[in-house]
This record gives C-alpha cells, sequence and structure tokens, in this order.
C-alpha cells in the first residue's frame, strides 16, 4: 500500500528533486544485487544437498563392502547386487526429490521478488526520464523475469535433477523388483518418471506465472526499459 501512495504524492507534489529519485534507484540497485546472490546462493544449497542425498548409497556400498559385509564382486553384476542396496537406491532418490521441490519454490520466490523490484521500479522511472531525462537501464515489467524458463540455469539445474532421481527411482526399483535389467525399458521407466518431474515443474511455475499483474491506477504502461 505504501509503494502505491507514492506515486500519488509525486502527482500532487512537485517538491521532490531528482536526487530523491537517484536514492530510489541506488536502493533499487541494490535490490536487484541481493535477489540475485540469494538466488545464486539457494541454488547452491539445494545442489549441494542434492548431491549429498544421491551420493548416499554409494557410501553405503562403499561400508559395506569395507566391513566385508557385502562380497565386492558381487556388485559387479546386476543379479548379485543385495537387495537392500536397491531399496538405498529407491530411498535416497525419493529423499532427493525434496531439494528438487524446494528449488522450485525458490525459483519461483526469487521471480515473484524481482517481479516485485520491477514493479517498484515503475514508480520511478518515469519520472526520472521526465526530470533528468534517464531511467535506469532495467526493466520495469512487472511480467519479468519468467518463473517457468527451462533453458535458463535454474530450469536446466531443475531438469537435470529431475533427471537424476527419475535415473535412481527406475533403476531402484528394477532391482527390488528382481526383474532383468534391459536398457530400453530402463529407458523408457527413466523419461515416465522424469516426465512426472517436470509436470510438476511446469505446473508449479505456470501458476505462479499466471497470477494477476499488480493492480495500477496510475495507468503507467509496462515496458522494457
Amino acid at each position: 500500500m505504501l509503494m502505491r501512495k507514492i506515486p500519488h504524492r509525486m502527482v500532487q507534489e512537485d517538491d521532490l528533486t531528482p536526487s530523491q529519485f537517484l536514492q530510489l534507484a541506488a536502493v533499487d540497485f541494490n535490490g536487484v544485487y541481493a535477489v540475485h546472490l540469494a538466488a545464486k546462493e539457494e541454488r547452491l544449497k539445494m545442489t549441494r544437498l542434492s548431491l549429498s542425498l544421491l551420493s548416499g548409497p554409494f557410501f553405503a556400498a562403499i561400508a559395506l563392502a569395507s566391513a566385508k559385509v557385502v562380497d565386492p564382486q558381487s556388485l559387479t553384476n546386476w543379479q548379485s547386487v543385495p537387495w537392500y542396496l536397491f531399496a538405498l537406491v529407491i530411498v535416497f532418490g525419493v529423499l532427493s526429490v525434496l531439494p528438487f521441490l524446494r528449488l522450485i519454490e525458490a525459483v519461483n520466490a526469487h521471480a515473484r521478488t524481482a517481479r516485485a523490484i520491477n514493479n517498484f521500479r515503475l514508480l520511478y522511472s518515469t519520472k526520472l526520464r521526465h526530470g533528468l531525462d534517464w531511467s535506469p537501464n532495467l526493466p520495469v515489467d512487472p511480467r519479468f523475469p519468467e518463473t517457468y524458463a527451462p533453458l535458463a540455469w535454474p530450469g536446466i539445474n531443475v531438469m537435470v535433477l529431475a533427471t537424476v532421481n527419475s535415473t535412481y527411482l527406475t533403476v531402484g526399483v528394477t532391482g527390488l523388483s528382481g526383474q532383468e535389467p534391459n536398457l530400453l525399458l530402463l529407458m523408457i521407466g527413466i523419461l515416465l518418471v522424469a516426465l512426472i518431474h517436470y509436470a510438476v515443474y511446469y505446473i508449479r511455475c505456470n501458476v505462479t506465472r499466471r497470477r494477476r499483474l499488480p493492480r495500477d491506477p496510475y495507468q503507467i504502461p509496462t515496458m522494457e526499459g
């Protein structure tokens, strides 16, 4: 509500100096930097957590082989791998879904924050253009950035994590069920499970993307700066 009252004062009162608008620009640049920094840290944390979980079965197999609970030669043949190792693969594959979901929510949260900053930028960029014939070279469209961007780095991170999770789940279920490994069936299973992950990513991001834009009582056009 406070942000929506600022343009009203700008219209009614003409005693604001250009330096005050430049202070808004400085706050804006700091906000953009903070959003990008938080997004990068969040992606790194979730990626590290996911890799730690996905390495669990390997550490378990090494520990069992070192303790001579499992014959290392048995790990080289699909049929001789103990069932509980396949169970561990399933467990850690399911656990790695949690950072996958958290990564999606983090992408959405940072995109919503960036959109709010873009909307805030609308409140002063027009005044700067008229007063100083200058405006920050930053987007002012509240619909930017896109939450669903599979070819951007956050989207690639999500999709790679989905593929790895699908591989763990498919291999674990196949081995635990005692079926003979078949490359074609494994690839089809991985693809189907990956499509489920992709559907979660697509639906969750598009729900955020299709939210209504903030109300604009001053009829300020949305455009790329």
